[in-house]
């Protein structure tokens, strides 16, 4: 019985996630540098019914680029663990993202599509098999 759950049980749509996690989540901790350093590189909306200033916002995407990178490491390893981590980190960024949208309409749907492609992956991907 193989307890094994390194690069061999890892299928190339792990990897795939991985990889968008790990690029997704640098992009996040720019995005959360540039609203945390200049508020008026960000577009502000008024009567939004999520008001946060873009300073809050850009705290928000940089404490989630983070942890969100720091998960794409994680799942290289291939671990059980890391795809759960993953799909919970993914499902965040969407709700994060979606209310974002009055920001950065554009890229706010890019990335939740992003999430959501990373979700797939995650839950397609190979399960533990004992052999």
């Amino acid at each position: 019985m193989s307890t094994h759950t390194g690069p061999a049980t890892r299928s190339g749509w792990i990897t795939f996630a991985a990889v968008l996690m790990t690029v997704g989540g640098a992009l996040a901790v720019f995005q959360g540098i540039a609203g945390i350093a200049k508020d008026d590189v960000i577009v502000a909306t008024r009567n939004y019914s999520f008001s946060f200033s873009t300073t809050g916002w850009g705290w928000i995407h940089l404490i989630l680029g983070i942890v969100i990178f720091l998960g794409g490491l994680a799942l290289f390893g291939g671990a059980v663990w890391a795809r759960v981590l993953g799909v919970f980190l993914a499902g965040l960024s969407m709700v994060a993202n979606f209310v974002w949208l009055p920001h950065y309409p554009v890229w706010s749907i890019v990335v939740i599509a992003i999430d959501v492609a990373i979700i797939w992956a995650l839950c397609t991907g190979p399960s533990r098999s004992r052999s």
